[in-house]
């Protein structure tokens, strides 16, 4: 059973997508421009946006960090499409952290971006759709949220909090009749990943994300995880004990 409506086709559907510029949120542009949204593209490459949108997308450049250019862009898209059906928020950054190396500054910025970026978003968001009694609401967390993991000191942080938040916006949301949706990607090839000097199991596409993200919103899914031949193992692995989850970790990873 869909713990959210489900959508039957993203044809006419205002969608705005937030962190598209590259990874994961430039191929989810791509598909949903293919199958006929009414797409709005935000990041903080303008010169990004307008290559990919090619005409075929509204563009409104902002930082999620930033309350007024967010606001700005948000009056823009709901002046240009007449509203908005559906917010994809996939800004996001990622920097490998061990606690020997942990930064006070740079720490600062993950949690930023990632979570309070998140959070400015929904602010808008969630009233304007509680107040229409519809709209789709999609963060993406990641499955460093579901438990510790070494390097990933302040960004699996980030993502745990943004699971419970979107978990809590759910249990607000869905009464007044609004979707949430919670993304919990595993591995995927994108710049930022890019960046981990370890083995990735799992390894997937952009491309493939894109298609589990829209299929997921389309079968009304609340947490949309994948690959699952990863993401299972690892909500397993956070079902044990830390006596036995601890030093599983450690030889899972070599970290």
């Amino acid at each position: 059973m869909s713990l959210n409506p489900k959508l039957a086709d993203w044809r006419g559907q205002r969608v705005w997508l937030i962190g598209a510029s590259s990874g994961i949120g430039e191929a989810t542009a791509k598909l949903l421009m293919q199958r006929g949204a009414r797409l709005a593209l935000t990041s903080r490459s303008l010169d990004a946006l307008t290559a990919l949108a090619d005409g075929n997308a509204h563009v409104a450049r902002a930082d999620v960090t930033d309350h007024a250019s967010l606001r700005a862009a948000f009056e823009s898209i709901c002046a240009t499409l007449g509203g908005i059906d559906v917010v994809i928020i996939n800004a996001g950054t990622h920097q490998p952290v061990r606690a020997w190396e942990l930064d006070a500054a740079a720490a600062e910025k993950l949690v930023q971006v990632n979570l309070v970026g998140a959070m400015n978003v929904s602010a808008l968001l969630a009233p304007y759709f509680a107040q229409s009694g519809g709209g789709r609401l999609a963060i993406t967390a990641s499955v460093a949220g579901y438990g510790g993991l070494p390097s990933g000191l302040v960004y699996g942080a980030t993502k745990a909090a943004l699971i419970n938040f979107a978990e809590t916006l759910y249990l607000d949301l869905a009464p007044r009749g609004v979707a949430v949706h919670l993304i919990n990607p595993g591995f995927v090839k994108t710049p930022l990943t890019d960046l981990n000097d370890f083995k990735m199991p799992a390894l997937i596409g952009a491309d493939e994300a894109a298609r589990e993200i829209l299929a997921g919103i389309e079968r009304g899914s609340f947490e949309i995880h994948f690959p699952k031949r990863f993401t299972r193992v690892l909500k397993l692995l956070n079902l044990l004990p830390y006596r036995l989850y601890f030093p599983l970790v450690h030889r899972i990873t070599g970290l």
